[in-house]
């Protein structure tokens, strides 16, 4: 199927040049098959641009052999091998604001804010009965082992467990266990699994960094301490308006100002970018992937899963950015196989 793809790019099938295709000599050569991988990337939200990465491979005929998914990739990369993209697809695209909110089952008991039952039950509507086994391709997972950080490869067993594993972001969502083990969010240990991808025999790797885009590039500030005339003034000033006369004032979040702390949800999101970004830089400079695709998700809040139209055409565009280099790589490839 790769080999395939190829040839109707290069020889034009699909726009009236099948029978060139069909009597060229490269057409007729035998070629040694080469595994195709698609290591798809963490990033909440921002994930839906998977789909518009897939949906332009698979356009063009680069049928993946291999998928690894970590997070919300796992989640997309489990419904393409499932065969159930086009379900995906049509649910992100019907997210709104309330019904995102609707399918956040809040609790205050648990290890996370969201239970995720309601989610789970989404998804066991279109994949109660998959185990990974029995997909037509290899797929696996990456999660996190709660207590010990190991990094765990889930290849076998319930589809919908190994998404929900691997997507179980901590303080968010809660762990799941499997196998004896409590497991959260891989992107904690392995964001863009470009090695599971090469494990499970993929010879080439596509990748897809979700946070390739985020202006998160952090340096070492070597000497840096504190300005003490200005900070005790700031403080001075501060102290009566966060301060009523029984304790905090309940309006202090509505009267903020420009030097004010930042608020939890501002803090937690540059929390995550700035992990997501620091150990992404680590695992691929130790394991670089053949072709990196990188959407341009800046705009894109990581719990905006509401504009999944908007992610998805950041995902095309940056395929068809992307597939000069792909098709250069193939064509490397086959000459040397």
């Amino acid at each position: 199927m790769l080999w395939d793809g190829i040839t109707r790019r290069a020889f034009g099938v699909g726009s009236g040049g099948r029978d060139s295709v069909i009597d060229s000599p490269i057409a007729r050569e035998p070629r040694r098959k080469l595994k195709i991988g698609l290591a798809l990337g963490a990033g909440a939200a921002r994930g839906w641009s998977h789909i518009g990465v897939m949906r332009v491979l698979e356009r063009e005929g680069i049928i993946p052999d291999v998928i690894a998914g970590c997070s919300i990739g796992a989640v997309v990369g489990g419904c393409y091998a499932a065969s159930r993209l086009d379900e995906l697809e049509a649910f992100a695209l019907s997210l709104t604001k309330r019904r995102v909110m609707g399918l956040l089952d809040f609790h205050i008991s648990g290890s996370g804010l969201i239970g995720g039952d309601r989610l789970k039950r989404l998804l066991e509507r279109d994949l109660s009965d998959m185990r990974v086994e029995a997909l037509p391709l290899r797929f696996a997972t990456v999660a996190t082992e709660l207590g010990t950080g190991h990094e765990i490869w889930l290849t076998r067993g319930a589809l919908i467990d190994m998404m929900r594993a691997s997507y179980a972001l901590p303080g968010v969502f809660d762990p799941v266990k499997l196998g004896g083990r409590w497991l959260m969010d891989g992107a904690l240990v392995n964001p863009i699994p470009v090695t599971v991808a090469r494990a499970l025999g993929a010879d080439l790797v596509i990748c897809v960094n979700l946070n390739g885009d985020i202006r998160i590039r952090g340096t070492v500030i070597q000497s840096h301490g504190p300005d003490e005339e200005t900070e005790i003034v700031e403080a001075a000033l501060e102290e009566p308006r966060r301060w009523g006369f029984f304790g905090p004032r309940r309006d202090a979040a509505a009267s903020r100002r420009p030097g004010d702390g930042p608020g939890i949800a501002n803090v937690m999101m540059d929390a995550f970018n700035i992990t997501q970004d620091r150990i992404s830089r680590s695992r691929l400079a130790g394991d670089p992937p053949d072709v990196m695709i990188c959407p341009k998700l800046s705009p894109v809040g990581l719990f905006e899963f509401h504009r999944a139209n908007d992610c998805i055409e950041l995902g095309r565009e940056a395929t068809e950015r992307a597939l000069p280099d792909i098709y250069e790589l193939l064509e490397a490839a086959r000459k040397v196989g």
